[in-house]
């Protein structure tokens, strides 16, 4: 289960239900409920002792919780962060939320569309390999970009910061430890980057998406969350409506024999999966009439595609996908790369998927999200080195044609995922700064 862009990253498009709506709906389907809600919240508290509990439950909580949240780069450090933010809009609706991120940055378009407030700080990037040339600089832009988080965080006086990866979560994190301010941060990989893994040490919380992971961190500090999918994915599509969404003038889109595949080419493209399915795509449409292709070629790539590409009833082309819980809902089966949000949102709707993973990602993170996909949900994974048009074309046939196998891969997916992620991770934030909180006004007293 990551993803600037030509288009806009923003998911709330006209063919879309807005994220107010989500939360709106979650605020009013909690109301009745709220004080179970509160007492569940101080239940969740990290290695809280039964007397600090009670303590905690008879003073009241923060009265407008501040957080930080420090995420960018891509996609799958970006989307839980937003995930996180949405869940704590809901639980704790007077929560000001703000994002730091780089200037002219997906991540400054991306919490822009989904609402929130954003602020820039320099970036401190880590070339590879890490003995280049080009990290001579690096401890400069590392202070002076530290620098200005700490000004920032002065500034909003936040409670607690959250950290979800990208190079700019590192000094702004860093910043909140200097500054006496409580940081968890959230990985969403099997395996960590170096980052996340030396600010696990400085952390009072590591979320982890999957048990192998902990081993990498101080046990003591591990909760094994999963990962939080996106608030739209939440939400209940029937498979039918989803798919005429994609080809409102097929009926027989809705019959049961009709097998739909998502190809995910990446919000910029996937080069290597592209080129093996323009050499298969025509043959598979005209020899399976039941079977409907929606492919997202990645922005970079879709005017090359376009042109190559034969219109067909059965295919629905597109740059981007700005409703993934659509596209989703209406999948039998999804080629993708193998990146950490994209492997636990396919383990979350339960689909059986192809992963072909990105051998350029830092540290091998792809490959060994793939692999991990494999061992929980017997995804079938095919290395660039692998992938051609035949080898492609007859994993799609093998998992396609064989429902039972089909059934399997998708349990599996379902029992390997957590879709109370982003509750649970709310729960122990504000657990934690909770008390935290009745902490300092004992102390105060």
């Amino acid at each position: 289960m990551v993803l600037g862009l030509a288009v806009p990253l923003n998911i709330h498009s006209e063919l879309c239900p807005t994220r107010k709506m989500f939360i709106d709906l979650a605020l009013l389907s909690k109301k009745e409920d709220s004080r179970r809600s509160f007492k569940i919240l101080f239940c969740l508290s990290l290695k809280q002792s039964k007397d600090q509990t009670d303590i905690a439950h008879d003073h009241p909580s923060v009265e407008k919780l501040r957080v930080v949240f420090a995420a960018g780069g891509t996609g799958g450090h970006i989307y839980p962060a937003v995930a996180i933010a949405d869940e704590l809009k809901v639980t704790r609706p007077p929560t000001e939320i703000l994002f730091i991120g780089t200037p002219n940055s997906m991540e400054s378009d991306a919490i822009l569309s989904a609402g929130y407030e954003f602020a820039t700080v320099p970036a401190a990037r880590l070339a590879r390999p890490i003995l280049s040339l080009r990290n001579v600089l690096l401890p400069y832009h590392l202070i002076k970009s530290t620098i200005q988080s700490c000004k920032k965080l002065n500034d909003f006086k936040p409670h607690i910061v959250v950290g979800t990866g990208g190079y700019v979560s590192f000094p702004i994190c860093l910043a909140a430890v200097l500054r006496g301010i409580k940081l968890v941060i959230q990985e969403q990989n099997s395996v960590p980057g170096i980052a996340n893994w030396v600010l696990s040490h400085l952390a009072n919380v590591v979320f982890v998406a999957f048990n192998s992971t902990r081993d990498y961190f101080h046990k003591g500090k591990c909760v094994v969350s999963g990962n939080p999918v996106r608030l739209s994915l939440k939400k209940h599509v029937s498979k039918a409506v989803a798919r005429l969404h994609f080809f409102p003038k097929s009926g027989k889109i809705g019959e049961s024999e009709a097998k739909v595949l998502i190809v995910l080419g990446g919000s910029l493209g996937a080069n290597a999966i592209n080129i093996a399915m323009l050499n298969i795509y025509s043959q598979m449409l005209s020899e399976n009439k039941n079977l409907f292709i929606i492919w997202q070629t990645g922005v970079e790539a879709f005017n090359e595609m376009e042109s190559l590409v034969k219109n067909h009833r059965h295919l629905f082309l597109t740059p981007f996908m700005h409703c993934m819980d659509l596209a989703y809902a209406a999948a039998d089966l999804i080629i993708s790369r193998a990146g950490a949000m994209t492997c636990y949102e396919i383990l979350a709707t339960g689909k059986p998927s192809i992963l072909v993973p990105s051998p350029d990602v830092a540290e091998g993170h792809q490959l060994k999200n793939a692999s991990l996909m494999a061992d929980l949900a017997d995804a079938r994974v095919i290395t660039e080195d692998e992938l051609d048009s035949t080898t492609l074309g007859a994993a799609i046939e093998e998992i396609l044609g064989d429902e039972n196998k089909m059934a399997d891969m998708s349990e599996r997916a379902l029992k390997a995922a957590n879709p109370h992620a982003s509750t649970e991770i709310v729960h122990h934030i504000l657990s934690l700064v909770d008390s935290s909180t009745v902490k300092e006004k004992q102390q105060s007293l």
